[in-house]
């Protein structure tokens, strides 16, 4: 679809961005004594309406209506609805992870739900019981398939994420290819190398053999699987040496340890997240395309995540600089 396809909804997209968190607001916020100061803070934002007594325990929840009405939205405004789905779709394998726990299990975990804008928490359950959906797309459907054919040989409920989260990077790969846009099938690549480079010193820590670890590594980075699974039962640093000879081997070099050699995977992970809000810089002077959108759509999951850090940080007396440090990249901060 032509880039001028957006010229009507980036206008909107750029009135949305105007009630992101400020850096003046994240300041006040990180600053705030308690719980009662936050949400006087919060009072004069987007959140305002939300700012309840029991805004603190119910802040999942916040999250979730908030997110689902976001998505909503954005599914009847945008010319391709797909473009939408490179985010959603983290909800919608979440919410398949839930469900397919549920029925396996017997239990109710319908409060883990979390509204992508486009599949009800019915549909997918009835896909997940059934085995069929009318509504579901193909990929979507296979990837139930693959979960309870695995189950009628095995009970391992670990599997079910494992398997979910392989297809999820496979479904974003496919996704950006069949959109086409070069940046976004950039950013998409990225996600999921930095993802396996996470699951992979992780699989090394825990010490994974190469069977499971060529299970949960996806083929669809642009680091092929094969080259990961070299560095099976080998000690991390030598797995670290040779991320540090890739293209993300300057993203990591600050937050390899000086004395062991190892990548620290805590530090990793807002690494991971501000390199690929990075990847977004140039559409604040883009007014065409769809970029603008989904750097939109990553300022919001920023802005969540910060939130929900900082409300923990004042349940915990966490000091502001420890949590500054481990708060995300925005445009406000």
């Amino acid at each position: 679809m032509k880039e001028t396809a957006y010229n009507q909804i980036n206008p909107l997209i750029r009135l949305k961005e105007t009630e992101l968190l400020s850096k003046a607001q994240y300041e006040q916020l990180l600053n705030a004594k308690n719980i009662e100061e936050l949400k006087d803070i919060l009072k004069n934002t987007v959140y305002g309406t939300y700012m309840t007594d029991d805004f603190a325990d119910r802040f999942e929840y916040i999250y979730s209506k908030e997110k689902g009405k976001l998505y909503e939205w954005l599914y009847e405004m945008a010319p391709e609805p797909e473009i939408i789905a490179i985010y959603t779709s983290r909800s919608t394998f979440h919410n398949l992870k839930v469900l397919t726990k549920a029925e396996l299990t017997g239990k109710n975990l319908d409060h883990l739900f979390i509204d992508d804008g486009r599949y009800s928490i019915e549909t997918l359950k009835s896909a997940i019981r059934t085995k069929v959906s009318n509504e579901l797309p193909e990929t979507l459907m296979n990837a139930i398939l693959e979960v309870l054919d695995y189950f009628q040989e095995s009970s391992v409920l670990q599997a079910v994420d494992i398997i979910y989260d392989r297809n999820f990077l496979t479904f974003q790969r496919q996704l950006a290819e069949r959109l086409g846009y070069d940046d976004i099938v950039a950013e998409v690549t990225a996600f999921i190398d930095l993802t396996n480079i996470s699951t992979m010193a992780r699989g090394i820590i825990q010490g994974h053999h190469e069977n499971f670890l060529s299970t949960v590594l996806s083929s669809s980075g642009s680091i092929t699987k094969d080259r990961f699974l070299e560095y099976t039962e080998q000690h991390l640093s030598i797995f670290t040496e040779f991320i540090l000879s890739t293209t993300y081997g300057g993203l990591v070099t600050p937050i390899v340890s000086t004395e062991t050699k190892e990548l620290d995977l805590v530090s990793f992970e807002k690494v991971k997240d501000d390199y690929l809000t990075s990847l977004y810089d140039k559409a604040k002077i883009m007014a065409f395309g769809p970029l603008p959108l989904l750097a939109f759509l990553n300022a919001k999951e920023v802005e969540w995540k910060n939130l929900r850090l900082i409300l923990v940080s004042k349940r915990s007396n966490f000091p502001v600089e420890v949590v500054r440090e481990r708060m995300r990249m925005t445009d406000g901060i």
